[in-house]
């Protein structure tokens, strides 16, 4: 008995030693798989849909998106998930930067610095949509694109890369050409009169594209009612308000820096009554503005030495600071010290009217102009922001501009916010936001496409 005992049992436990060894074998591979998403575990989170943020919160990402975000005790942690601890950190939506012109070298910085997503209303018509089809198939590190491609402008326009029409079937077919190769909007410029506006309107339409304006020969009142969806800069604001717009339309027709400089001090002369008459208009007619004060402020200011030598720019190439050429810039616009005095002037109401579009129930989008001449990609946005809160934002209003309200103007309803099925675009902060907007300079991590990265992982390939 005792021999066939052993010869019975000794495969069994040649057997049992090959399922444990296959079992320990299963498990070590177990242990080498890759995670199946992040757990971001214990901030505190403003997520885009309200002024209140949450504490003490748990987000689950799985592949680019949000699968499940509450509280501790709501949300289970799925097992094979990394788990990440951020106790005493902040977390918002990604920012969206409603107004740039991209080039390639922005785009690390404009991660770095939390802006996930941005619309580009001007660039060379082929390599824009190019460089936006490779950032949206993440074969680049980049935020996500939505583009205009290049703008429509009549001649003799003010950039040779713009269609330039110069008649309404002129305007339909640059409309179609933009629609056929898949841009997002449509984008026109200074010299586009109130006859070429109705033709692109009533095209784009017909596409289901939007119409953007950067103003000149339309005033925005007209523009709205024609069926522009978002004014940039306020354009066209001053030309609705005044009794008489001739004079700034004559500067228009002689070029854009004539144009501009008639615009901008024109503001100066506004009062609240006629501000708050055409905010009315536009509200009515559900136009979005895109103010981009950063520009306006660093512009009023080119004549402060303290403006070269802020230390964002630092985080410009050289190569870029030649080819913005202030000084040239300058020179070629013709500006005086005179001119920027009247500039400053005219900001009090720029800002007064943001303050009153707002308290009206308009939409405003944090904008920038990045990367146009000073305008530093990313960390011009949060500048942005802090402008919006001197005019008279909350921190939560300023936030929802670069968020929930500017996904709703690139048309994105899975873009802006923090909720289960929304996209995993998300930026990690040391200090709180809605306690003071420029907190937001305190990035340490920014998650893009569910990728979550450190900003000193993006400066170290600038």
């Amino acid at each position: 008995m005792a021999g066939r005992s052993y010869l019975i049992t000794r495969p069994a436990i040649r057997v049992r030693a090959l399922a444990a060894a296959a079992f320990a074998l299963g498990a070590a591979a177990c242990d080498r798989t890759p995670p199946d998403g992040v757990a971001l575990v214990g901030a505190t989170v403003f997520d885009g849909t309200s002024p209140q943020p949450q504490l003490d919160q748990v987000i689950i990402v799985r592949n680019d998106k949000i699968e499940a975000i509450g509280t501790r005790a709501e949300v289970d942690i799925p097992r094979r998930m990394r788990t990440v601890d951020l106790s005493g950190r902040f977390i918002v939506p990604g920012l969206i930067d409603g107004h740039v012109h991209l080039q390639r070298w922005t785009l690390p910085r404009f991660l770095a610095a939390g802006v996930t997503t941005v619309r580009d209303v001007h660039g060379p018509f082929d390599s824009i949509l190019a460089l936006r089809e490779q950032a949206n198939l993440g074969s680049l590190t980049s935020p996500r694109i939505f583009s205009a491609g290049a703008m429509i402008d009549a001649a003799p326009a003010t950039y040779s890369d713009a269609f330039v029409v110069g008649g309404a079937n002129d305007a339909r077919k640059a409309v179609d050409k933009l629609a056929v190769t898949g841009v997002d909007y449509v984008k026109v410029y200074t010299r586009i009169t109130p006859e070429l506006l109705r033709a692109i309107v009533d095209e784009a339409q017909t596409f289901g594209l939007r119409v953007t304006a950067h103003l000149g020969l339309t005033d925005a009142v007209t523009a709205g009612e024609i069926g522009v969806r978002s004014i940039e800069h306020m354009s066209g604001v001053p030309e609705a308000a005044v009794a008489n717009n001739a004079a700034l339309y004559a500067a228009h027709r002689e070029g854009f820096f004539d144009g501009w400089t008639a615009f901008e001090k024109a503001w100066a002369g506004l009062d609240s009554a006629t501000l708050a008459r055409v905010a009315e208009q536009l509200v009515a007619d559900r136009v979005t503005i895109v103010p981009t004060l950063v520009l306006h402020e660093t512009l009023s200011r080119l004549d402060d030495p303290a403006t070269m030598q802020d230390s964002s720019l630092r985080l410009v190439p050289d190569s870029e600071m030649s080819r913005w050429d202030v000084p040239g810039m300058v020179a070629r616009a013709g500006w005086t010290a005179e001119d920027f005095s009247a500039f400053r002037a005219s900001r009090p109401n720029q800002d007064l009217f943001v303050r009153i579009y707002r308290a009206s129930g308009g939409k405003v989008v944090a904008g920038t102009d990045a990367a146009n001449q000073l305008i530093v990609p990313g960390q011009s946005l949060i500048r942005e922001l802090e402008l919006l809160v001197q005019a008279g934002f909350s921190n939560t209003d300023a936030l929802f501009a670069a968020t929930r309200d500017a996904a709703l103007l690139l048309g994105a309803d899975s873009l802006g916010a923090l909720v289960p099925g929304r996209k995993a675009d998300l930026i990690i902060l040391a200090r709180d936001p809605v306690a003071d907007i420029g907190n937001l300079r305190s990035i340490q991590q920014v998650m893009v496409r569910g990728h979550l990265m450190s900003t000193d992982s993006l400066r170290r390939h600038w």
